[in-house]
């Protein structure tokens, strides 16, 4: 009996919706981990220093089918939840949106002119930035990894642990990394 309990309870769990970030007025999937700030990169970046996170920047888009399935399906994730929250800084940033936005070498764009200055093609893309970097750097000179994309469970916690942990400064590709998780059975 107590398994037929326990079997129901897995059942209803996996049953029950997944809880989708809500949509903002500009269409884009809003969660309580993304930062509300004046999107000015280099104080993201000296408040994600004084908080003991990595900044990243998160360009998406309205009706981003893509995007909807990492708010619905990969960052609800109790464990990538929990790793952002507690590692990570993220700004978004609206690929045709208007807001401006201050790069780290001060140029003061409007956020779709921002994207199209990186060079950004795909929504989602997270980029992710150093502790420091040189005011004669776009952020997207200087991030040390960009994921352009939807992935899975797996890939998405593996890359926020491998820039978390600053692999990106050894020899072993992100790639491999990925590979020995996975053998690993992570």
């Amino acid at each position: 009996m107590r398994g037929l309990k326990a079997m129901v309870a897995v059942l209803a769990f996996l049953a029950a919706p997944v809880m989708a970030a809500e949509l903002g007025d500009d269409g884009l999937h809003k969660t309580d981990w993304l930062r509300d700030t004046f999107k000015d990169l280099r104080e993201d970046l000296a408040e994600a220093n004084a908080e003991g996170k990595r900044l990243a920047v998160i360009v998406e888009q309205r009706g981003c089918i893509y995007c909807k399935k990492m708010h619905e399906e990969v960052f609800p994730d109790p464990k990538i939840d929990a790793y952002i929250r507690e590692n990570y800084f993220f700004i978004q940033i609206n690929m045709f949106g208007d807001v401006e936005v201050t790069d780290f070498d001060g140029e003061v764009l409007a956020e779709k002119d921002m994207v199209r200055k990186w060079g950004l093609l795909f929504t989602p893309t997270m980029m992710f930035l150093p502790e420091e970097v040189p005011a004669d750097r776009s952020a997207a000179q200087a991030a040390v990894a960009a994921m352009p994309g939807a992935f899975g469970r797996g890939t998405t916690l593996a890359i926020l642990t491998w820039v978390r942990d600053k692999v990106y400064l050894t020899d072993e590709p992100f790639q491999k990394y990925v590979a020995a998780r996975v053998n690993a059975g992570e």
